[in-house]
Parts: C-alpha cells; sequence; structure tokens
C-alpha cells in the first residue's frame, strides 16, 4: 500500500516549496549586495517567509492526519479500539478490571475522580495500569499487515500521573507507617510489582530520598523474611531506573547496610537480589568508591563461596563491577576473593564468569603471590591447552603472563607445558589478538631466560 502522508508525495505541493526556497535564497542574495536595504525587498522577505510557513504548516498537518484517515479508511477490529475513545490504540493498558483501555484516555478518566471500570462498572482495588503487550503487539502486526506506519504510535511518554502519585504515596504510608506486618508485606509486594512493570513508579522514587527512607524504614525495626525480600527487590528495581536512581539510592544512609544485611542472613532469592542490585548501583563510577568502602565486598565473596546457583553469578557480576575501581581490588584480595575463585575455577565451577574476575585481581601483587600458593599455574594451563572458549583461553593466559613476569619461579612448570604440548605457541598463532600478544610476551620471556641460562 502507498505512503499515508500523501502530502509528501504530491508534485504541486513540492514545487510551490522549491520555488519558495529559492526565491528567499534570491532575496538575501540581494540583501547583502544592496548598499541600503530597501521596503520593498523587506516586504518582499515577509511574504515569503509567510508562505513557506504556511506551506510548512500545511504539510505537518496533512502527515499528522494521515494516521487518522488511514483508520477510517481501514476497518480496525474492535478489539484494538478503545471503549472509551472507540479510536485505535496507541498504549494499550490493563485497568483493574481486567478490562483494557489506551493509557491517555483511562488516565483521564481516573484524573477526573473516578474510580470504576468505565466499561464493567466495578470499583476498582487500585488504579494501577498495567502494558497490554500482548494486545500492543498485535496492533503493531495488524499496522503493518495494514501500510498503516507505527512509528509514531507508541511514543506516548510514560509520564506519572495523579492516579500513579496517590497510589505510590498509599503504599508508601502502609509500608512505614503501619505496625501491622501483613499491611506492610502486601504494601510491599505491591511496590515490587508496580516497580517491575513500569517507569512510572521507580521515577516516582526517584523525586526524593524521602519515598527510599519510608521504603526501606519496616526492615529497620522488623526482620521479617518475605518483608525483606520484596523490598530488597523493589531497591533494585529503582536502580534500574537511570544514574539519578543508582545516586539517590546509593547516597541513603540506610540502604548500603540493608543491603550488607540481607546479604549475609536473608532468603537466597533475597541475597541474590540484594547481591544483583550492589551490580547495579556499582554501574555508576561515583558509587564504586562508597560501596566499596562499606564492607560490602566480604559478604559477596562469601555468597560467591557459598556456590548456590541462583546467587553467585549475581554475585560475581558485583564483585567485578565495584572492581573496575582500582581501590576495590586490593579490598577484594584481602577479603579472600583469590582463594574462593581459585577454588571454584579449579574444579571447573562458573569459570566464565569467574576467570574474568580473577583476570582483573591478578593485577595485584598479593593476588599473584597467593596463586602461586593454590598451585594455580596447572589449572591455568590445563584451560589455556583444553577449554574449548575463545575468552577462557584468554583470560587464563593474561593471568599466566602476570604470573610469569612476577614470578619467576613458576618458569619452569610453564616451560614444561610448553615442551610437552606446544599450548603457548598454538595460542600465539590461534587465540584472540590479546591473547595472542600475552603468549607471544610469555615465550619472549622464556626465550631470554634461557639464552641467560645458556651464556651463564
Amino acid at each position: 500500500m502507498a505512503k499515508t502522508g500523501f502530502f509528501d508525495s504530491d508534485p504541486t505541493a513540492i514545487a510551490k516549496a522549491k520555488e519558495l526556497k529559492r526565491e528567499m535564497k534570491k532575496l538575501l542574495s540581494n540583501i547583502e549586495e544592496e548598499d541600503g536595504l530597501s521596503v520593498q525587498t523587506i516586504d518582499q522577505l515577509q511574504e515569503a517567509l509567510s508562505a513557506f510557513r504556511q506551506a510548512t504548516t500545511m504539510r505537518k498537518m496533512a502527515k499528522s492526519s494521515s494516521l487518522e484517515m488511514l483508520e477510517t479508511a481501514v476497518s480496525c477490529p474492535d478489539e484494538f479500539r478503545c471503549p472509551l475513545s472507540n479510536e485505535l490504540m496507541r498504549d494499550p493498558v490493563v485497568l483493574a478490571s481486567g478490562q483494557t483501555y489506551d493509557k491517555l484516555f483511562i488516565q483521564r478518566w481516573l484524573s477526573s475522580g473516578n474510580r470504576t471500570c468505565p466499561k464493567t462498572e466495578q470499583v476498582l482495588p487500585h488504579t494501577a495500569l498495567t502494558p497490554n503487550v500482548l494486545i500492543r503487539d498485535m496492533i503493531s502486526k495488524w499496522c503493518k499487515t495494514v501500510g498503516l506506519e507505527t512509528k509514531n504510535l507508541h511514543e506516548s511518554k510514560k509520564a506519572v500521573t495523579r492516579s500513579d502519585r496517590e497510589v505510590f504515596n498509599s503504599l508508601l504510608c502502609k509500608l512505614s507507617s503501619s505496625s501491622n506486618v501483613q499491611d506492610q508485606r502486601s504494601a510491599a509486594k505491591e511496590l515490587r510489582l508496580l516497580t517491575k512493570k513500569g517507569t512510572e513508579f521507580r521515577a516516582l522514587f526517584g523525586e526524593s530520598s524521602e519515598g527510599i527512607t519510608r521504603l526501606v524504614s519496616p526492615l529497620l525495626l522488623n526482620q521479617d523474611e518475605d518483608l525483606e525480600e520484596d523490598v530488597v527487590t523493589t531497591l533494585l528495581n529503582i536502580s534500574i531506573h537511570d544514574d539519578s536512581n543508582k545516586k539517590l539510592v546509593c547516597e541513603n544512609p540506610n540502604v548500603i547496610p540493608l543491603l550488607i544485611d540481607a546479604l549475609t542472613r536473608g532468603t537466597v532469592a533475597t541475597r541474590s537480589n540484594a547481591a544483583a542490585a550492589i551490580f547495579t548501583l556499582s554501574a555508576l563510577d561515583s558509587n564504586k568508591a562508597l560501596i566499596g568502602k562499606s564492607g560490602v565486598l566480604k559478604p559477596l565473596i562469601d555468597l560467591l563461596e557459598e556456590g548456590n546457583p541462583l546467587a553467585i553469578k549475581d554475585a560475581a557480576a558485583a564483585i567485578f563491577t565495584l572492581c573496575i575501581a582500582h581501590e576495590n581490588r586490593s579490598r577484594a584480595v584481602k577479603d579472600g576473593a583469590v582463594r574462593v575463585l581459585g577454588k571454584k575455577i579449579s574444579e571447573g565451577l562458573y569459570v566464565d564468569e569467574l576467570l574474568a574476575l580473577l583476570a582483573m585481581l591478578v593485577t595485584h601483587w598479593k593476588a599473584v603471590e597467593e596463586l602461586g600458593e593454590l598451585g594455580g599455574v596447572s589449572w591455568l594451563l590445563e584451560i589455556t591447552r583444553e577449554s574449548e572458549c575463545k575468552r577462557n583461553k584468554e583470560n587464563a593466559i593474561v593471568i599466566l603472563h602476570t604470573i610469569c613476569f612476577s614470578d619467576r619461579t613458576k618458569w619452569k612448570e610453564i616451560r614444561e607445558e610448553e615442551s610437552g604440548h606446544g599450548t603457548i605457541t598454538r595460542l600465539a598463532r590461534e587465540g584472540t589478538s590479546r591473547a595472542q600478544r600475552k603468549a607471544n610476551g610469555i615465550l619472549d620471556r622464556l626465550r631470554k631466560a634461557m639464552n641467560l641460562t645458556h651464556t651463564a
């Protein structure tokens, strides 16, 4: 089907616009050449500008109306129409009654003070709106089938509405003021779901630190496991939103101590989500130092050592992100990270994630020393020789390169591996570019050591 923006293809309109542009350029050229600016020239330029502005306005109007014109011409399925506007839905959302509406129109309905479903007249338990992804996808597919451009169909901004704010304040009030644990649990679970589904409630938490304080306040007095899991997960959801939220959450004096506590004694799900929250917050450079100083690395390393499949990757990701800041690497090494990583890797557990972290920590001299004591060279050489993953080979040779240049007592073991299997030569020829550089560096070092021995 032809494009709906018919004004774009109208030859008369296009020719008129081009002619007006040429006329204005000519007038501007005359102005530059004239010694004095005549009234006639000014009038002509104003007339040309006015005509061009009118043509441009008409063009925009035609483009914006093309969507509505095609909707009228093509029969739109009833299930794609909003019950309030009877128009094709741009942003379908589900009300608490289970009915789907276009977000713009149902928000107007709720903002007018209505607390019932327009279609069923059911009293609503809450006014939160959930995106109807299924209907949205179906509408997009239908639009493509009939040739309707959907470029601007889903561009409605998820602005915070009055009803959103009312729900938000009501839930926070119940969470922070109620003495009933069941009420607190209910409010925390609802906030967890709302901050997961959309950006509106994450944005509301980002407006001030007070919302964060009210969210975590029940855990200062109550050690309920269910409540803790929902609050910690809500903190994770809020932190995902944007950098300003990350900064606000991290700088709240109650948050990091709460996450540390959750890492040490919460349920597995709580500990995993606490680690994920630390990982997300650490994405902001200014937060890395703040979190690193808090003592969070030790419980993250302990979580890593326990090895629960649900939590280990989140813990590793959090440690890795924190250790991008050099000052946190020494903290991680001091808190026993090398021993834990070495044990897991040597057992073949989560090698992909943990080897990358070890390659980062090995820049600290103490890490090299510990690896030597743990017999790390043997299993690093085994990974370099036998792993089918190029990235793991690369990280292993990076660590071996650091060991080779820091501890000459390991040269013999590396040389024997090279003599028996040609492992390092093969990597210097077939590895990633970084792996090739490190492998060649080791080979050069070994050759120089051999030459020195023969000379002596």
